[in-house]
């Protein structure tokens, strides 16, 4: 097959590693034609550019493209799209993300390409925005959809959302988890004494992660509110935050007025390929964002073997399963989420067993490869 991906950037995040790992399956299990069609990757969230060049998936870089709106760009950027495909002449067009999402389905579908897709990794209207934003996104949203053949969710709450607000039926949808580079995980475990020494943790240390860029609606300040209460409680406990962003300067000012400087970490930007290493140098994976699709650490942290503590939010209650894989919280929660991380800080055999079921329950559900079997055979039925 020819198979085109859209997406708005490649920063280091689920969505585009997801979608990385898919251009790479498509070439490397099925020998198609790929071009991964994307914008700049700007800002200090990081870039996996780099990694899809190493790995020689092909690029088309739109200059154009960026996430905020901006009328004469995001119009120069669908002509240019327009432009990339009709010379590609692609069987399909996957398209992800919000403006790459639009744009490259009202482009695809403009040329009649044969099969056109689009991955809701994360639907971009929420509670959060002003009503205006989000009847505007769901209004665009509703128009995109009628110019794709399939909307493919990364979560069953993802289709739920997306019917509840009218985008389409729920024929149109289907579910396709994420996929994750599951042998890594699974060998994190040897990496552990090797990188808690880095850090400058000892045995007495029990370490809570975080894995998010340092931005909004992420729930950093939760986590760090929650943390002045596991720190009384348990003074051994330590927070380590992994990733970079906006908000960094905002956070550590928050970190200092709380006087918790001596028990929080932060790592800046990591590697895809290090987070499992990392992981397992935590004893305690926290998720406390606001709106996710499926947050990709979570089934990372359970494959590697470490419990998670997370907000009920979209779909995090299909891989945290509480008190068989997990917590799960209300959003917003700090005493909830301090009295969870406490509990599970002082349990040991509490934490092993979490972790067993979680590692037994998602390694294969999970594996990348069958993320890209999956969508594949979507794309073959599609064209057939």
């Amino acid at each position: 097959m020819r198979i085109a991906h859209v997406i708005t950037r490649m920063i280091l995040g689920g969505a585009q590693e997801n979608t990385l790992l898919c251009c790479e399956g498509a070439m490397r299990d099925y020998g198609d034609d790929v071009l991964l069609v994307t914008g700049p990757a700007l800002g200090p969230e990081g870039s996996l550019l780099d990694r899809a060049r190493a790995g020689g998936v092909p690029l088309a870089i739109v200059s154009s493209l960026r996430r905020p709106l901006h009328p004469w760009r995001d119009l120069a950027s669908y002509r240019k799209i327009k432009t990339i495909l009709r010379g590609f002449q692609p069987d399909v067009v996957h398209t992800h993300s919000a403006k790459g999402g639009i744009l490259g389905r009202a482009a695809a579908w403009s040329l009649g390409v044969p099969a056109v897709v689009h991955t809701v990794h994360g639907a971009p209207f929420h509670p959060y925005q002003d009503r205006g934003a989000r009847v505007l996104f769901q209004a665009c949203e509703r128009w995109a959809a009628g110019r794709c053949h399939m909307l493919v969710s990364v979560a069953d709450a993802m289709t739920d959302l997306m019917v509840a607000a009218g985008v389409a039926p729920r024929e149109k949808f289907m579910t396709i988890h994420s996929g994750v580079e599951v042998e890594p995980l699974l060998c994190a475990a040897e990496h552990r004494d090797r990188v808690r020494r880095k850090l400058g943790y000892d045995r007495r240390h029990v370490v809570i992660g975080k894995i998010a860029r340092l931005f909004r609606l992420k729930g950093h300040q939760y986590v760090i509110r929650a943390a002045r209460q596991v720190v009384d409680a348990e003074p051994n406990s330590r927070f380590l935050l992994v990733g970079d962003g906006v908000l960094r300067g905002r956070l550590c000012r928050q970190i200092a007025k709380a006087g918790l400087e001596d028990h929080f970490q932060l790592t800046g930007l990591v590697p895809p390929q290090e987070i499992p290493e990392f992981i397992a140098a935590m004893d305690i994976v926290v998720h406390a964002s606001l709106r996710e699709g499926l947050a990709r650490v979570l089934p990372q942290a359970l494959i590697v073997g470490r419990p998670v503590v997370s907000y009920d939010i979209d779909g995090a209650r299909e891989v945290v399963v509480p008190q068989e894989t997990g917590f799960l919280l209300p959003p917003r929660s700090v005493d909830e989420l301090a009295e969870a991380l406490v509990d599970l800080v002082r349990d040991p055999p509490l934490r092993e067993r979490l972790a067993a079921e979680g590692r037994r329950r998602l390694a294969e559900p999970f594996r990348h490869q069958r993320t890209t079997a999956e969508l594949r055979a979507l794309y073959e039925e599609l064209l057939a």
